[in-house]
């Protein structure tokens, strides 16, 4: 609740835009590392490695939502990239995530993306707890950490 407890919802949208950042190179990482073998094994093979190519998209797909479902309904109930910059991904009244609700919520974060353009994201400027679409959606709110909002209440 905003009034009384400002501090969790103070300051959240250049974090949350690192964290994205953060987690991005996390799920990246990897399917990056797989596409260059991939480079290296059709070259060894003489083009029949490149074959292997169709199955970027489908692991990519894959890694994400488990690596978001996993981290977001983990007991910290934030993704790498948040709790490196002290947020959560809280249920609108509190409780932490579960797995299937992170893994909802990084599906529809893809799907709203790529259908409405990143532009939807202005959202987050326009409602006092900047949330955005896929928050509302998932009945979610992105606060900062007890750590956090305990050095906000100091300052």
């Amino acid at each position: 609740d905003p009034p009384p407890n400002a501090e969790f919802l103070e300051g959240l949208l250049s974090p949350r835009i690192i964290a994205f950042l953060i987690d991005a190179v996390i799920v990246l990482g990897p399917i990056v590392f797989l596409a260059v073998f991939i480079a290296v094994f059709g070259l060894i093979t003489f083009g029949i490695g490149w074959l292997l190519f169709w199955l970027l998209s489908p692991l990519f797909v894959i890694w994400a939502v488990i690596y978001t479902g996993s981290t977001l309904g983990s007991p910290a109930s934030a993704t790498i990239g948040m709790r490196a910059m002290d947020l959560e991904l809280r249920i609108w009244n509190g409780q932490k995530m579960y797995f299937l609700l992170g893994a909802v919520h990084a599906i529809f974060f893809w799907v709203i993306t790529s259908t409405l353009t990143p532009f939807v994201h202005l959202l987050a400027l326009f409602n006092s707890r900047r949330r955005l679409l896929q928050d509302f959606l998932t009945g979610t709110v992105l606060v900062n950490n007890e750590r956090r909002a305990a050095a906000l209440r100091r300052t």
